[in-house]
């Protein structure tokens, strides 16, 4: 027998430091989430649905600075997970439980409890395939998309002059569908697209602040259609490509000898 103990792997990064200003935002994106666990707890629902959709404003400037300063580390994309999942999985989920699902029983807390564990499973597939998936496509609906989702809806709520809680059988299928799209292979468009970012027409440029203009205006309203049309997105675009290809007259191969090296 030896006396050598087997060596432990290397803390990838710790033992040299951690990026700090892209990590401040990440705490921003966790903050607001739990600001917003907590104003739920006190029937705050339209301030925690604020701070959910804050905490998509963070976690949208952590990814971008990270980026254009060089600063991603593993660290700070297992930290952003963490991170996400308590301000887009468990934020939302108490918040839709205490305003609209608790009036259900068993059903709305299942259904609570649903979403955030699909958005954990969103969140753990989203890591693991991060270096093999195309950046323009997101594999399933997003989390902060999800969650923005959720804040909207109460907001529109609270814009249509209701007070407190609300007891809808709509909310409670709203929940079950975004649950499902976490977890689905329906495809989204990724803002982070470069050519987002690239030239554009200047038309472009005055549409966006026309956008901007009306958003502004009737911040509640706009916000709730525009998450719907996001959301509903992922499935329209699935089912076009399937209609697309369905519509196709297959075209039969010629026949040829299968190859050598084939099973």
């Amino acid at each position: 027998m030896t006396n050598e103990r087997p060596q432990r792997p290397p803390r990838e990064g710790l033992r040299k430091g951690v990026y700090i200003i892209p990590n401040l935002f990440t705490t921003g994106t966790l903050f607001a989430g739990f600001y917003a666990i907590i104003a739920t707890m006190n029937g705050q629902f339209d301030i925690a649905a604020w701070f959910v959709l804050v905490a998509g404003i963070f976690d949208v400037i952590d990814g971008k600075v990270a980026r254009m300063t060089g600063t991603t580390s593993r660290f700070g994309v297992e930290y952003d997970s963490l991170a996400d999942l308590v301000a887009f999985g468990v934020a939302p989920g108490v918040l839709m439980y205490a305003w609209a699902l608790q009036p259900f029983g068993k059903l709305g807390w299942l259904a609570a409890f649903l979403y955030v564990v699909c958005g954990a499973l969103r969140l753990a597939r989203f890591n693991v395939q991060a270096n093999t998936v195309e950046s323009r496509r997101f594999v399933g609906l997003p989390i902060p998309a999800a969650a923005s989702m959720v804040a909207v809806c109460v907001l529109l709520f609270y814009e249509m002059g209701g007070t407190g809680t609300i007891k809808k059988l709509s909310v409670l299928l709203l929940i079950y569908v975004l649950a499902f799209l976490l977890v689905s292979n329906t495809p989204y468009h990724s803002l982070k697209d470069p050519d987002l970012f690239k030239r554009q027409p200047f038309m472009v440029l005055v549409l966006a602040i026309m956008g901007i203009i009306v958003i502004v205006a009737a911040p509640e309203i706009m916000l709730f259609f525009l998450s719907s049309a996001y959301v509903a997105s992922g499935p329209i675009i699935w089912f076009l490509s399937r209609g697309r290809s369905g519509f196709r007259t297959p075209v039969k191969p010629p026949q040829a000898s299968p190859p050598e090296d084939s099973v």
